[in-house]
């Protein structure tokens, strides 16, 4: 028999703690179906389980090399948050995930989430995943499962945090970086429109974060108010990038992803001992909102490459002779790309001019 004591009606409840297993059922079955519009053909049963089966399948790779990443959505959520829209936070998190992937030349395969509140509100959490699931079906990539903890009287009812998870794999042999990188390839930038999900604790210092300042328009003569500018979601590259790889081969080099570090701290990370990257600010547009985040803060130039993309989401490293090719290709998958530089003999330093 149970040695659980037999306690008269009334007593504690999980509920009462701030924890809810009804509400995270309903948020389950709410999401099924978008979860299940991510699928792959390699993905073996549904969510619900202990575990997510995803089968690599035998005889695509000769010698399979599996890549992770790890990330979130950062601050940006906070504006999310206080404007009460989550529709598109879930981009931003796939993209932040498997744009990395691809810098190494991983083919992003499956995606997981974890996702923290003070309550669970089964609604606002599927606004949420739905943005995951959409920026999934943007790259391809399975939402395999992921985790929903509901941390009463820890967090504010109103918190809430997410990250993700996400797996990509790679012929071994084929991985891009800067064992790749000669001087004279050719640096390829893929535009941005906005600020991603990067610099956001500092965007908000300057600009502000209260319900006023984002109903105001982001800058004079913006058709969008800050709130809206402030949550344009970020491009998901790696389409564009799988792209690339797919149709140019070994002309493809390295591929820098322009987050936390900016333009400088990233294109670092590609460039071998021996070169440097000569890098034209005037050979993409930075969108106006960076603009008024150096007006507002008085902030420097230095520290805007240093903490913002300005308009530069990714750089690729190519062949000189494939430039023409990459253009096209990124074109075609709803990206403006430009020439922004080429590497030159040097040190791994690099210069913007």
């Amino acid at each position: 028999m149970s040695r659980l004591l037999d306690q008269p009606a009334g007593g504690a409840t999980y509920a009462q703690a701030g924890v809810s297993i009804e509400a995270g059922d309903e948020f389950v079955s709410r999401i099924k179906d978008v979860v299940a519009s991510t699928s792959r053909p390699e993905v073996l049963g549904g969510i619900g389980g202990f575990g997510g089966l995803f089968h690599l399948r035998a005889g695509r790779y000769r010698d399979p090399v599996i890549v992770s990443s790890a990330d979130g959505v950062g601050t940006k959520l906070e504006i999310a948050r206080r404007l009460g829209r989550y529709e598109t936070v879930g981009i931003d998190l796939v993209a932040m995930l498997v744009d990395d992937l691809v810098c190494v030349g991983a083919e992003p395969l499956f995606l997981l989430d974890y996702v923290a509140v003070g309550r669970l509100d089964p609604e606002r959490l599927s606004v949420l995943v739905a943005g995951i699931a959409e920026g999934c079906r943007q790259c391809s990539t399975a939402l395999l499962g992921g985790e929903t903890a509901e941390h009463g009287g820890v967090m504010r009812p109103d918190d809430l945090d997410v990250a993700g998870f996400a797996i990509g794999v790679v012929e071994r042999g084929r991985e891009l970086g800067a064992h790749r990188v000669k001087k004279g390839d050719a640096l390829v930038g893929l535009h941005s429109p906005g600020l991603r999900s990067n610099g956001y604790s500092l965007a908000r210092r300057v600009l502000g974060d209260s319900p006023e300042d984002l109903a105001r328009p982001a800058f004079e003569g913006a058709t969008r108010s800050l709130g809206e500018e402030l949550l344009v979601p970020s491009v998901i590259y790696a389409p564009v990038v799988t792209a690339v790889a797919a149709r140019i081969g070994t002309g493809l080099h390295a591929v820098a992803h322009i987050t936390g570090g900016g333009i400088v701290g990233n294109v670092a990370r590609i460039l071998p001992p021996s070169c440097d990257a000569l890098i034209h600010m005037d050979a993409f547009e930075t969108p106006e909102i960076f603009y008024e985040i150096q007006r507002r803060g008085q902030v420097g130039a230095e520290e805007m490459v240093r903490v913002f993309n300005c308009g530069l989401g990714m750089v690729v490293c190519v062949d000189a002779d494939e430039v023409d090719e990459v253009i096209e290709i990124a074109a075609r998958g709803g990206v403006v790309a430009t020439v922004v530089g080429h590497a030159r003999p040097g040190t791994g330093r690099v210069t913007l001019t």
